[in-house]
């Protein structure tokens, strides 16, 4: 990467996107120059990078022709308006947000799919998955070649962090009334987060699955490149600051042979594989890491065709940013 780019990444001051420039920063990412870019109500804020505070600027009067690629990682309607201005200007995109349909950013796992980029042409318009769809598919990438599946079924407790900083700023505020013994009044969340779970994350449809249920079965679907795979997701709200811990049953062809299973894992790239008699959590392992984390391996109760496994993952740093900034290190290697 002897060649450097202007970038920018938009939603800058957000959970993620601030995430997003310090890997920049630590990956040596071959940046020019760097444009942070938010709202207007975030204009005057600043970021570090590279010994030097940045200011983040409106994205509202920013000339997209400044810069040769864009990180999208602010709310989908953010994604949606501008998006389109980038592409006219000849920008390749990288979207964080879920927000472009499936067919014009295909999600993309670098461990799992980067071949997807082969069929693409400039200016590139991608996608980063859901932080629990990214770790899911770095775990089951690799035992494709060992294991036919019929179903994968997967609860994600999520961490808040995945709502932003209102997220994290509820949970701190509900943790600190109820251990002062204060009257709790719920503000972002509809009801109490702290100390508890939640059975959703977001409004569901008429069907009654919400948005992240939908969108981590067809994500994994498509980085799996199977469009026939049978997924059922449950999404839950969990009182963490930061980590996703999936608890996921594979429903097999055959009988699993939990020996190569390992080895596979063992050998993965961007996994970490907790002994049998452990197993992996968010605090204490994933969060701040570059892997993810898998454990508890074991066939089913009942059925020797049956896969269950534990993931813990950095939702904010490997499966969100990291992600982006990976498949952002692959299109300028090989691509732009």
């Amino acid at each position: 990467m002897s060649q450097s780019f202007a970038i920018a990444v938009v939603g800058a001051t957000g959970t993620v996107g601030e995430t997003l420039v310090q890997l920049l920063e630590e990956r040596e990412f071959p940046v020019s120059d760097l444009h942070l870019l938010a709202g207007r109500d975030s204009q005057g804020h600043s970021l570090p990078f590279r010994g030097k505070n940045l200011r983040v600027r409106a994205i509202e009067d920013f000339d997209f022709s400044q810069v040769r690629l864009v990180f999208f990682a602010a709310e989908a309607s953010i994604t949606l308006e501008y998006a389109p201005r980038a592409r006219a200007a000849g920008c390749s995109l990288i979207d964080l947000s879920g927000a472009l349909p499936l067919e014009q950013a295909p999600r993309v796992v670098p461990e799992a799919n980067a071949d997807v980029l082969d069929t693409l042409s400039t200016p590139y318009q991608l996608a980063s998955p859901s932080a629990a769809a990214t770790a899911l598919a770095v775990v089951l990438a690799p035992l494709r070649s060992l294991l036919t599946l019929r179903r994968v079924n997967v609860t994600a407790c999520l961490a808040v962090s995945a709502q932003g900083h209102e997220g994290v700023t509820e949970l701190a505020r509900q943790t600190t009334e109820l251990l002062n013994m204060r009257p709790l009044e719920p503000r972002f969340f509809d009801r109490q987060i702290a100390f508890n779970l939640l059975a959703q994350v977001g409004v569901p449809d008429d069907s009654g699955h919400a948005h992240s249920e939908i969108r981590l079965a067809a994500e994994t679907r498509q980085v799996l490149g199977d469009s026939g795979l049978k997924v059922s997701a449950t999404c839950i709200q969990a009182p963490v600051f930061f980590g996703d811990s999936l608890s996921v049953s594979l429903e097999l062809e055959s009988v699993v042979d939990l020996v190569a299973v390992r080895e596979a894992l063992e050998g993965a790239t961007g996994v970490e594989l907790v002994d049998a008699g452990d197993y992996p959590t968010v605090v204490g392992d994933a969060v701040g890491q570059d892997a993810v984390y898998v454990g508890r391996l074991r066939s089913g109760l009942t059925d020797d065709a049956e896969l269950n496994l534990w993931i813990a993952s950095d939702n904010a740093r490997k499966g969100s940013a990291l992600n982006a900034v990976q498949l952002g290190e692959l299109l300028i290697k090989h691509y732009l």
